[in-house]
């Protein structure tokens, strides 16, 4: 969603690939998706066949963890990627407001957000040093095709503790939370203030427990297994760095970074790899040389001539799975590149939208890959919710 509101600014700035779309209606159905993912107690949720679900989540101490969204078209609440996803979609709002308040979802999006924020404060114990990462099991809820209105138990919870290692999920936790800060910082002090302080005090657990969470979490890396630690503690101290304007926080991000990150363009930004997005974030604060050239590298790398290879249609294919996610983040950081001078706007602008568009029907069939936009696209998506 992040990158759509981008791609709205995108065409007011630049000369555009193909502007016969409808940007406003597809940011209203994009946050409509995230209605359809919560968990818990349902305010402002306008999916009319959702209902409230999975309303017994507590934390070994009694902990209120519901919340949250579930996972793609299951009911697991995974906080990696769901934290990945929130940091991208608050900055989208932070850097492209303007996008949403033309559209008209500008209040729609600042709900959006906070439900998960909400749930990322929940998740956090600051007394106990207790963080909960993951609420449900993997391997118990994908051999149940149920609604999530039909949990009537409570679901297995795993947390993390000065025992246990997990810096990675932690971190990106920080990173939202932060981005959040700094998004609502107009909109609701209070609000801004809570995240920050949760934020700082999570951060400074993530830095007493260093490393990948897949070891003592085992069920969530059986789905989203974590490669590294440094690249998020890099994002969410550069996030941090923004916010607060702490040098420590800098230092830290750039220490970070220097311990794994190297001259070759990260293979994709993804809910694993944040790199990309900390070369953007750290160009932003220090304008060092080295930063941004790492930016274009990654960005050229996915454009043509670069290192991918192309469909008939010009899609920038990366993988099988999850095909389009790969050139949709990689069009994000084209779009924040281009925002903060970093490689050639018009050219970076040009391509993501002609990543983009491609999945709304820009392609030889006139297929959208978006539900519900333009004449023809899937009707029968993976989501237990809707289908049962």
């Amino acid at each position: 969603m992040a990158f759509w509101a981008g791609i709205s600014q995108a065409r007011r700035t630049s000369a555009p690939v193909n502007t016969a779309h409808n940007y406003s209606f597809i940011l209203h159905e994009s946050i409509l998706f995230y209605e359809a993912q919560q968990a818990g107690y349902l305010t402002n949720n306008r999916i009319s066949w959702r209902k409230n679900a999975t309303l017994l989540d507590r934390g070994i101490n009694g902990e209120d963890l519901t919340g949250g969204w579930y996972d793609a078209g299951d009911l697991v609440n995974f906080n990696l990627p769901m934290a990945g996803s929130t940091t991208n979609l608050a900055l989208g709002l932070f850097y492209w407001k303007d996008a949403y308040q033309q559209a008209g979802e500008l209040d729609n999006m600042y709900n959006s957000i906070k439900w998960s924020l909400d749930y990322f404060l929940k998740c956090w114990n600051s007394n106990k040093q207790i963080y909960y990462a993951q609420v449900g099991n993997g391997e118990q809820d994908h051999s149940l095709w149920r609604r999530a209105e039909d949990i009537k138990t409570a679901r297995p919870v795993y947390y993390l503790d000065s025992n246990k290692k997990g810096s990675d999920v932690v971190g990106e936790t920080v990173a939202a939370m932060a981005a959040g800060a700094m998004v609502f910082k107009d909109k609701d002090a209070a609000y801004s203030q809570k995240l920050r302080s949760s934020a700082e005090s999570l951060y400074s657990f993530s830095k007493k427990i260093k490393g990948v969470y897949n070891d003592d979490i085992s069920d969530g890396a059986k789905f989203y297994k974590s490669t590294i630690y440094q690249d998020e503690m890099c994002t969410s101290a550069t996030l941090l760095y923004l916010l607060t304007n702490d040098a420590t926080y800098l230092t830290e991000a750039e220490a970070a970074y220097n311990e794994y990150a190297s001259d070759i363009a990260p293979w994709a930004f993804d809910w694993d790899d944040k790199t990309a997005l900390c070369q953007v974030l750290l160009y932003v604060t220090t304008k060092k040389p080295i930063y941004k050239s790492r930016t274009e590298a990654f960005v050229t790398s996915y454009m043509p001539g670069g290192s991918l290879n192309y469909t008939n249609c010009g899609l920038a294919f990366r993988l099988e799975w999850g095909s389009l996610r790969y050139s949709a983040n990689a069009a994000f950081i084209s779009l924040l590149a281009a925002q903060n001078g970093i490689g050639n706007a018009d050219s970076y602008k040009t391509w993501a939208m002609s990543q983009i568009h491609y999945m709304v029907g820009d392609n030889n069939k006139n297929f959208s890959y978006f539900i519900g936009y333009g004449s023809s696209y899937p009707l029968k998506p993976h989501h237990r919710d809707r289908y049962i």
